[in-house]
């Protein structure tokens, strides 16, 4: 009876110098105050998931034993779940374009194992930092994954089309930056353009063919019957920026202007590149530029219920000669 009795004192003195030490270091283990604190901070730390789009990119990340995936198809359904799991908390996500070939890369040059996952969390926030990403707002994986790849491509086109910019230098005449004048003017090009198409809902694609590739640039603004056109501003800047290229080196691009209003059939108009401007195309070029493959140069059947409709004078002054 005497040993019980020690055996209880000593496990409340044991109590005590816990609930003592918790104390002093101002701790309060597991209390409803601090778990509420905790999750709170939960929902306002950001979470950035980086995905693998297609079979070829998981396949070439099945190298690595630390991935433990063995299943594309599970992979998104597990990515999507956690997406939504994390939405339900409240936690504002963001999903990146994960490229096994430049995490590769990017575990190489920062001396880092590439078969851990501490490794690819940090080059998954690296990535949300600098690369392509999209907000996460509830929709299903299927319909995330084109949106992602397509803001990818953007900032890839973008990028390139910036590095051609800065490539080109300084006008051996007169000093300016032949990069930078020729974004100055292709914006002046672009402003002059939705200022001239008047009210609706615009949709622009410029096409600009270079040695290595063929960029495209797309951009969607609304304008009102009063007031200027509204258009997101990175999309602008990217629009901006391939058809600069076009104007600096003088290429073969081309601008397609498609316009819808309320109770109106859409507009098509077209315009090519010359001399560093806009010129238009005529309503049968635009038709046939509008109603033929690509790749295949077969002719596709117009649509029913659109306009193919010539260019427009945009009124933009003749750009200065820089050699």
């Amino acid at each position: 009876m005497a040993q019980t009795d020690n055996t209880k004192h000593n496990a409340q003195h044991r109590t005590t110098l816990k609930a003592a030490h918790g104390k002093k270091h101002g701790r309060r283990h597991g209390t409803p105050h601090t778990t509420t604190l905790r999750r709170t901070l939960r929902r306002e730390a950001p979470s950035t998931v980086g995905l693998l789009v297609d079979a070829q990119d998981f396949a070439a990340m099945r190298r690595y034993g630390t991935f433990p995936f063995d299943d594309h198809t599970v992979y998104l359904q597990q990515v999507e779940a956690l997406l939504k799991a994390l939405t339900a908390q409240g936690v504002h996500t963001t999903v990146a374009l994960f490229d096994p070939e430049d995490y590769e890369e990017f575990c190489t040059e920062s001396g880092l194992d590439a078969d851990t996952g501490a490794s690819r969390s940090r080059f998954t926030a690296e990535i949300a930092a600098a690369g392509a990403t999209v907000t996460y707002t509830g929709q299903g994986i299927d319909d995330l994954i084109p949106v992602l790849v397509s803001r990818a491509v953007r900032q890839a086109t973008w990028e390139y089309a910036t590095l051609l910019l800065a490539d080109l230098g300084t006008c051996a005449d007169c000093g300016q930056d032949i990069g930078r004048a020729a974004f100055d003017r292709a914006s002046h090009l672009l402003m002059r353009l939705l200022e001239m198409a008047g009210p609706g809902t615009h949709h622009l694609v410029c096409s600009v063919p270079t040695d290595n590739d063929q960029l495209l640039a797309v951009l969607h603004t609304h304008r009102d019957s009063t007031g200027p056109a509204r258009l997101d501003s990175a999309e602008g800047a990217e629009f901006a920026t391939v058809l600069a290229v076009a104007v600096a080196l003088e290429s073969r691009g081309g601008v397609v202007l498609r316009t819808s209003a309320p109770d109106s059939p859409d507009r098509v108009h077209g315009w090519r590149l010359a001399h560093g401007g806009l010129a238009p195309l005529t309503a049968g070029e635009v038709f046939n530029a509008y109603c033929t493959d690509a790749d295949t140069g077969e002719p596709v059947s117009p649509e029913s219920g659109v306009e193919y409709c010539a260019g427009f004078d945009i009124g933009a002054e003749p750009p200065e000669t820089h050699h």
